[in-house]
Protein backbone atom coordinates (compact mmCIF):
# COMPACT_ATOMS: atom_id res chain seq x y z
CA UNK A 1 0.00 0.00 0.00
CA UNK A 2 1.66 3.44 -1.10
CA UNK A 3 2.27 5.51 2.13
CA UNK A 4 2.27 9.52 1.07
CA UNK A 5 4.60 12.10 1.71
CA UNK A 6 2.50 15.32 1.30
CA UNK A 7 -0.74 15.78 0.39
CA UNK A 8 -0.33 17.32 -2.80
CA UNK A 9 0.97 13.43 -3.88
CA UNK A 10 -1.78 11.95 -1.89
CA UNK A 11 -4.96 14.19 -3.77
CA UNK A 12 -4.68 12.65 -7.21
CA UNK A 13 -5.53 8.96 -5.38
CA UNK A 14 -8.20 11.00 -3.59
CA UNK A 15 -9.80 11.59 -6.68
CA UNK A 16 -9.43 8.43 -8.28
CA UNK A 17 -11.38 7.11 -5.31
CA UNK A 18 -14.14 9.37 -6.21
CA UNK A 19 -15.09 9.16 -10.05
CA UNK A 20 -18.79 8.40 -9.71
CA UNK A 21 -20.71 11.46 -9.74
CA UNK A 22 -23.18 10.20 -7.24
CA UNK A 23 -20.34 9.59 -4.44
CA UNK A 24 -18.94 13.00 -5.30
CA UNK A 25 -22.42 14.76 -4.94
CA UNK A 26 -22.82 12.50 -1.57
CA UNK A 27 -19.29 13.66 -0.47
CA UNK A 28 -20.62 17.41 -1.64
CA UNK A 29 -24.13 17.65 0.55
CA UNK A 30 -22.46 15.72 3.41
CA UNK A 31 -19.86 18.80 3.95
CA UNK A 32 -22.55 21.45 3.12
CA UNK A 33 -24.64 20.33 5.69
CA UNK A 34 -21.55 19.75 7.70
CA UNK A 35 -20.39 23.09 7.36
CA UNK A 36 -24.32 24.39 8.00
CA UNK A 37 -24.65 22.58 11.15
CA UNK A 38 -21.25 23.77 12.54
CA UNK A 39 -22.35 27.73 11.62
CA UNK A 40 -25.85 27.54 12.73
CA UNK A 41 -24.19 25.75 16.49
CA UNK A 42 -21.50 28.27 16.80
CA UNK A 43 -24.13 31.21 16.25
CA UNK A 44 -27.04 29.73 18.28
CA UNK A 45 -24.96 27.94 20.87
CA UNK A 46 -26.09 24.56 20.68
CA UNK A 47 -23.58 22.96 21.24
CA UNK A 48 -25.29 19.31 21.53
CA UNK A 49 -25.26 19.45 17.31
CA UNK A 50 -22.09 19.13 17.29
CA UNK A 51 -22.24 15.66 17.41
CA UNK A 52 -24.09 15.57 14.38
CA UNK A 53 -21.19 16.42 12.27
CA UNK A 54 -19.17 13.10 11.83
CA UNK A 55 -22.41 11.90 11.28
CA UNK A 56 -23.40 13.62 8.59
CA UNK A 57 -19.83 14.52 7.50
CA UNK A 58 -18.82 10.37 7.16
CA UNK A 59 -22.88 9.45 7.21
CA UNK A 60 -22.75 11.25 3.13
CA UNK A 61 -19.39 10.16 2.66
CA UNK A 62 -19.47 6.28 3.49
CA UNK A 63 -22.88 5.81 1.88
CA UNK A 64 -21.46 7.34 -1.81
CA UNK A 65 -18.46 4.62 -1.14
CA UNK A 66 -20.35 1.44 -0.42
CA UNK A 67 -23.28 2.18 -2.08
CA UNK A 68 -22.08 3.68 -5.30
CA UNK A 69 -17.91 3.92 -5.45
CA UNK A 70 -18.03 0.15 -4.37
CA UNK A 71 -14.55 0.77 -2.61
CA UNK A 72 -13.38 1.37 0.57
CA UNK A 73 -13.29 5.16 2.10
CA UNK A 74 -9.93 6.66 1.87
CA UNK A 75 -10.22 8.11 5.41
CA UNK A 76 -9.43 4.55 6.88
CA UNK A 77 -6.26 4.57 5.99
CA UNK A 78 -5.24 8.23 5.40
CA UNK A 79 -7.99 10.44 7.82
CA UNK A 80 -5.97 13.56 7.68
CA UNK A 81 -5.59 13.56 4.43
CA UNK A 82 -9.08 12.21 3.53
CA UNK A 83 -10.55 14.91 5.64
CA UNK A 84 -8.31 18.05 3.63
CA UNK A 85 -9.53 15.79 0.05
CA UNK A 86 -12.88 16.54 1.14
CA UNK A 87 -13.05 19.93 1.69
CA UNK A 88 -10.57 20.71 -1.72
CA UNK A 89 -13.05 18.34 -3.65
CA UNK A 90 -15.83 20.44 -2.03
CA UNK A 91 -14.65 23.55 -2.70
CA UNK A 92 -12.95 22.53 -6.19
CA UNK A 93 -16.73 21.64 -6.81
CA UNK A 94 -18.26 25.06 -5.65
CA UNK A 95 -15.89 26.71 -7.94
CA UNK A 96 -16.22 24.84 -10.87
CA UNK A 97 -13.02 23.29 -11.76
CA UNK A 98 -14.40 19.71 -10.77
CA UNK A 99 -17.87 18.65 -12.68
CA UNK A 100 -20.35 17.84 -9.88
Amino acid sequence: MARYASFSAFYPFYLSQHQDRTCRRLHVAGSTLVLSVLIWALFTQTWSALWLLPVLGYGFAWVGHFRFERNKPATFTYPLYSLMGDWVMWWQTLTGKLPL
